[in-house]
């Protein structure tokens, strides 16, 4: 009987972690990629005097606008502008990988349609079946660190004079946006947050400040005006897609994001312990 108690007792234990653990988020694999901070696939435009700290290329269409010499050129700090080099080239196979990683991770099951305002998240993974907006002076509040992810089914906008606030321990290197199509980050003081990985163009307008990636997968870069801070590489002590989550028991994200085995095994363990228990009990009536 005991023996029974103590494994109903671990698959109820199953039931309470099991959700808490499959909606934790992960870092992609950024590999090559993680270095710049801006990446196209259709080539980049500038206008204006815009500042990336990080590297800069665009591959397989290799034109870049805008970057000098001159007062309204791209300066460059502590990275290389690689063109279409084969750093470059290499990025942008990585950067495929990372695109996969977030729009292929599961569980996403926090559903959100439309407006990004005045919301306050935890980290975790987020769901747009369609387009996402930020609109025109709202904010939306990250909360503790973590990983977030975003999976945008459509195209994201961030509106003019937006802000997204880490709170609480967030930060940039833990926000991951996955955009189907396009973004558009809106005019200053705009101020984004996290990498940003579109299937097709990102467009930053005038003035925006961002701390993170504009990694273009296959459309291209347009800035103006901007300052573009590349994030520390990846922030330590988070899970990465192809890693172990920190305190999860140490079960790989492939096998949890398979089927729910733990759930499984452990309402499975319960289930036949309390069958044995009771076959016992029915003998020991017999004799």
């Amino acid at each position: 009987m005991r023996r029974s108690i103590v494994a109903l007792s671990l698959a109820a234990l199953m039931l309470f972690i099991w959700p808490a653990t499959a909606l934790a988020a992960t870092e992609p694999r950024l590999g090559t990629a993680t270095s710049f901070t801006v990446l196209g696939g259709a080539g980049i435009t500038n206008t204006g005097p815009t500042t990336i700290t990080g590297d800069v290329g665009t591959f397989p269409t290799t034109s870049e606008t805008g970057f000098g010499p001159g007062a309204n050129a791209v300066t460059i700090l502590a990275g290389v502008n690689h063109a279409g080099d084969a750093v470059t080239q290499g990025a942008k196979n990585d950067l495929v990988t990372a695109y996969n990683d977030l729009a292929n991770q599961t569980p996403c099951t926090v559903q959100l349609s439309g407006a990004l305002d005045s919301l306050t998240l935890v980290p975790g993974c987020y769901k747009f079946s369609s387009s996402a907006i930020l609109n025109v002076g709202a904010t939306l509040t990250l909360n503790g660190f973590g990983v977030y992810v975003f999976q945008i089914g459509s195209s994201l906008t961030i509106g003019n004079g937006t802000t997204v606030l880490l709170t609480n321990g967030a930060v940039a290197c833990g926000v991951f946006w996955q955009v189907t199509i396009s973004a558009t980050i809106g005019t200053a003081p705009a101020s984004f947050q996290g990498t940003l990985i579109a299937g097709s163009d990102i467009t930053v307008t005038t003035g925006a400040i961002w701390t993170g990636r504009a990694l273009a997968r296959n459309g291209a870069v347009t800035m103006d005006t901007n300052t573009i801070t590349k994030p520390p590489a990846l922030c330590a002590g988070l899970p990465t897609t192809t890693g172990v989550v920190p305190g999860n028991t140490g079960v790989p994200l492939e096998l949890r994001e398979q089927f729910p085995w733990l759930l499984l095994i452990g309402v499975g363990a319960g289930l036949g312990a309390a069958a044995m228990g009771i076959s016992r009990r029915r003998r020991r009536r017999r004799t």
